[in-house]
């Protein structure tokens, strides 16, 4: 077996526990999207072309409040801007690789694959251009189909779905479980309390805007933490 394959087959094998929570988490965008008023088409169309369910979610309570489709837009923007955010820290490990793969992996990269990726190129600083793609992709070769699958189930059978099955425990579960094991610094810990207050405090603010708010105010602060980190190491 070729090392590529090898790290591609790694891949699957790594990002399987997340089809716990990527299926239901669809299920729940799907219900969500047709209740909204969106066809099933339409919603099943919005999640192959945008594959980000924070954007989604965020999306379609906005359009469910009837705001403005620049606010729309905007916003699903902004909750997706974390996603530059992650292309440049794992863009250093992608070096020489061709731009069509690169391109290819951007419309794949979700926090799930995100995490584990960083986590295997750091732990395995060894490995070549070729075996990080197939790793990168194996993470999300399930869970991609999962991801359009769950759609489609959860925008056909919509209010049928019991309540006791609870499908909303998968947004807060699936990040929660990406972001506690990457509090790793004082910066990280400070950005994640000053998100979370600012959150709380921002609720009042229409549109769900508080939330945008209240990311910036996270990066600041943790920029500054960081910033004073190494000003006192040195």
């Amino acid at each position: 077996m070729t090392t590529t394959k090898r790290a591609f087959l790694h891949g699957i094998r790594d990002g399987m526990p997340f089809i716990l929570v990527v299926f239901p988490f669809a299920m729940l965008f799907g219900v969500v999207a047709t209740e909204t008023g969106l066809s099933t088409i339409q919603t099943f169309i919005f999640s192959i072309a945008v594959i980000a369910g924070a954007a989604q979610f965020a999306a379609i309570q906005l359009m469910a409040d009837n705001a403005p489709v620049l606010i729309v837009v905007a916003t699903a923007l902004a909750v997706n801007l974390r996603m530059a955010m992650y292309s440049a820290s794992i863009a250093p490990y992608l070096r020489g690789v061709p731009f069509w793969k690169r391109a290819a992996m951007s419309y794949i990269l979700v926090d799930q694959n995100y995490a584990l990726g960083l986590t295997k190129f750091e732990t395995e600083p060894k490995m070549s251009g070729s075996e990080r793609v197939a790793y990168f992709t194996g993470s999300m070769t399930v869970n991609m189909p999962l991801w359009y699958s769950g759609t489609l189930v959860g925008a056909l059978v919509g209010s049928r779905i019991p309540p006791e099955y609870a499908l909303d425990f998968a947004v807060p579960i699936t990040f929660l479980a990406l972001v506690g094991p990457m509090l790793k610094t004082a910066a990280h810990v400070m950005a994640a309390l000053t998100s979370i207050v600012m959150a709380l405090l921002l609720g009042f603010v229409p549109y769900d805007l508080g939330l945008i708010l209240a990311a910036v105010a996270a990066m600041i602060v943790g920029a500054q933490v960081e910033l004073m980190v190494k000003g006192r190491a040195t």
